[in-house]
């Protein structure tokens, strides 16, 4: 499969004549193309543009034809309300629709913010420009932004963002000669999409609206292997003949093998957008460790502000980010509300615009509820239907071994109660899951018995580390949405082991809390121990280090706890921050299974199981 070939250019203003016969002639002499996407403003900027625009927008079959797809985001300037509004009500637009409505044949609109895959590529925009005089069109909200944010969790690499404005501080480590002459950063550029950029980590990042052309040296991410190559694009017909088109031919990320996608260029700088990190932090993280332990790791837990028990926004509006995934990275900065009650809904199954906006636009063609549940019919639901809800979710989930999800291949040895595995992603070699085989959201709620078979896994994991220099650090991420639980075991060497209590402690102060410190001496007077620190109310973390010294904290309400807490910082420990992402060190299914074969053979001896 070829891979696909994409035409990118800067602000139309409604100079569709030009734009599309230099289009053609790049398809002529290049092509074909598979698509063209439009940053900064699409419409006129005066009235006197408007016939020669409308000739492609109004033409049906008339004279003028755009000739291939073609996507905007710049969806403000003369007559950008009357044609939007009618492609709004058009009822094939409606709902949550990322990849374009429909304006005409070949032209369609990215509205608001959203995530779609075209030709295999995953393609991110924000549409509109940052204001807050509230227009309808031509502006994007803080809903879009937090739905971003949202999407910047999910798994996968995205190819493609595409914004109007440029993001605030983009020339930072830059290579001064290569900066556009006169250029100015606070002209035409938005703190809330450098931001977005540096949580998105997108492989090209394309945006208009300065009027000139910059093409910056790749940059590197932080926790992402892969580079950002950031274009900014000239304007349609400009006098000073600037670049204004662009072709890119990228293969698909979810097709590239992870060598491929970390590959660096020569002239690689540094995330234009990573905080400098306080010297005197610096300092206290020296004086502090006990082993050499990479700076990276501390930047994620370097927050300023405190935890919040709820958003403190005005008004009544609800935040998208927190209603979403439960918590928001503003904190107590944000400006709309955290509203447990309407996050409950929406686990509940009700609609999340239903809940945001009052109205659903998809109407009887959404799958989800748009009717507010009382707490008496959702618990009550939830207790008749529980028994039905985890064998429909058992056969969906990757660690049931009924479920046609589960990765056998990765199994190494089978008990009565709990099984082992290596994990999809390994932060080490000999990294491994103990997993029960009940669908149990948590170890810590299974029965005595399961317990007991438990401490064995440990115990046999512990001796098999030791006899190759190294000590077992297991740990347990408790959220109040998990599904089946895991406990992670990954092997330090005996050099490092000592100084995992200090990092976790340093890395606990930054985001603001203590843990709970208790030794034991043995791993069954511990989980006996962690059972009467449980509550199922609450998200729950604990790691059980050398020497039986086991660290705890309970979660509290809109905490903003790391749910890869555990393997962020043993990889900032071992110097490979790069791997504290599991996607970043996924492997082939032939080098799965090998990697799963080995390690059976040389646990043998010491498998309970056997």
């Amino acid at each position: 499969m070829s891979t696909p070939r994409i035409l990118l250019c800067g602000d139309v203003l409604g100079r569709l004549n030009q734009l599309f016969k230099r289009v053609q002639s790049v398809n002529k002499s290049a092509g074909p193309f598979d698509a063209l996407f439009c940053v900064g403003q699409f419409f006129p900027d005066s009235a006197e543009q408007l016939e020669e625009f409308t000739d492609y927008i109004e033409g049906g079959g008339g004279r003028s034809q755009i000739p291939l797809p073609t996507y905007f985001i710049g969806d403000y300037g003369v007559a950008a309300p009357k044609v939007l509004s009618t492609a709004s009500r058009n009822s094939a637009n409606l709902g949550f629709k990322m990849d374009g409505f429909k304006i005409c044949d070949n032209l369609f609109w990215l509205r608001g913010s959203g995530k779609f895959t075209l030709h295999g590529l995953s393609v991110v925009y924000l549409s509109g420009r940052q204001s807050s005089n509230g227009q309808h069109f031509g502006t994007y909200s803080q809903d879009d932004v937090d739905a971003l944010r949202a999407l910047a969790e999910e798994p996968g690499v995205v190819d493609l963002f595409l914004t109007n404005e440029w993001p605030s501080g983009v020339t930072n480590r830059a290579s001064a000669s290569d900066i556009p002459a006169g250029f100015l950063d606070t002209t035409g550029s938005d703190s809330s999409v450098s931001e977005l950029v540096a949580e998105i980590k997108p492989r090209y990042h394309f945006a208009g609206t300065k009027g000139v052309f910059y093409a910056r040296e790749p940059y590197s991410n932080v926790d992402a292997v892969h580079v950002t190559r950031f274009f900014g694009l000239a304007m349609v017909g400009n006098k000073d003949k600037q670049k204004f088109i662009h072709a890119i031919s990228p293969t698909p990320a979810s097709t590239m093998s992870a060598a491929e996608i970390s590959m660096k260029p020569p002239n690689t700088t540094l995330s234009p957008y990573t905080l400098v990190v306080d010297k005197t932090a610096l300092e206290e993280v020296t004086k502090r460790s006990t082993a050499s332990v990479s700076d990276s790791q501390y930047w994620r837990y370097d927050v300023s502000h405190k935890r919040h028990k709820s958003g403190s926004g005005e008004g009544n509006k609800l935040c998208f980010k927190f209603i979403y995934s439960g918590s928001c990275p503003r904190g107590e900065k944000c400006n709309f509300q955290h509203d447990m009650d309407a996050r409950e809904q929406y686990l509940g199954g009700v609609c999340l615009d239903f809940l945001i906006k009052g109205k659903c636009e998809r109407g009887p063609d959404c799958n989800f509820k748009h009717n507010l549940q009382n707490e008496g019919e959702s618990h009550s639901r939830r207790r008749r239907g529980s028994e039905n809800d985890n064998g429909n979710r058992s056969k969906e989930c990757w660690f049931c071994l009924s479920s046609p999800n589960v990765e056998s291949h990765l199994i190494i040895s089978i008990g009565e109660f709990y099984y082992c595995a290596l994990p999809k992603g390994p932060l080490v070699q000999d990294h491994v899951l103990v997993i029960p085989i009940e669908h149990a959201p948590c170890t810590l709620s299974l029965t005595q018995q399961s317990n007991s078979e438990l401490v064995k896994f440990q115990n046999s994991l512990k001796l098999y580390y030791k006899n190759r220099g190294k000590e077992a650090i297991l740990f347990e991420w408790i959220s109040k949405r998990s599904s089946h639980a895991n406990i992670q075991v990954v092997p330090v060497p005996s050099t490092k082991a000592a100084a995992v209590q200090d990092i976790c402690n340093l890395a606990a102060e930054k985001l603001g809390f203590k843990f709970v410190v208790m030794k034991f001496n043995n791993s069954s007077d511990g989980r006996e121990w962690l059972r009467t620190q449980f509550d199922r109310n609450y998200s729950f973390f604990y790691v059980e280090l050398t020497e039986g010294t086991i660290l705890s904290h309970s979660v509290e309400e809109n905490e903003n706890f790391p749910a890869q807490f555990g393997r962020e910082v043993l990889a900032g420990l071992l110097n490979m921050p790069e791997r504290a992402d599991w996607r970043n060190c996924a492997l082939g299914k032939d080098e799965e299974t090998k990697m799963a074969e080995e390690f059976k053979k040389q646990f043998e001896e010491l498998d309970p199981n056997q």
